[in-house]
């Protein structure tokens, strides 16, 4: 998730690359914190790490929502 903020010099066809990869970043970590959870081999330290990682692609991914399909006031 290296990827800059600036939404506005990217493309909508870059936008909607990005958008795919961090869906599939955000479905792989719940996975992974199910996953965890389950088995109780995890401490509270790498779930928290996990869950602020989860947080942060799910706000990437809105804004790039916001840039692709804008609101529309009728």
């Amino acid at each position: 998730m290296n990827a800059p903020t600036d939404l506005s010099m990217k493309t909508d066809e870059v936008l909607r690359v990005e958008l795919e990869v961090f869906r599939r970043e955000h479905r792989d970590l719940d996975e992974a914190i199910r996953a965890l959870q389950e088995r109780g081999t995890s401490d509270a330290l790498t779930m928290q790490r996990l869950k602020k990682k989860k947080l942060q692609l799910k706000d990437r991914i809105a804004l790039i929502e916001d840039r692709l399909l804008p609101d529309i006031i009728a």
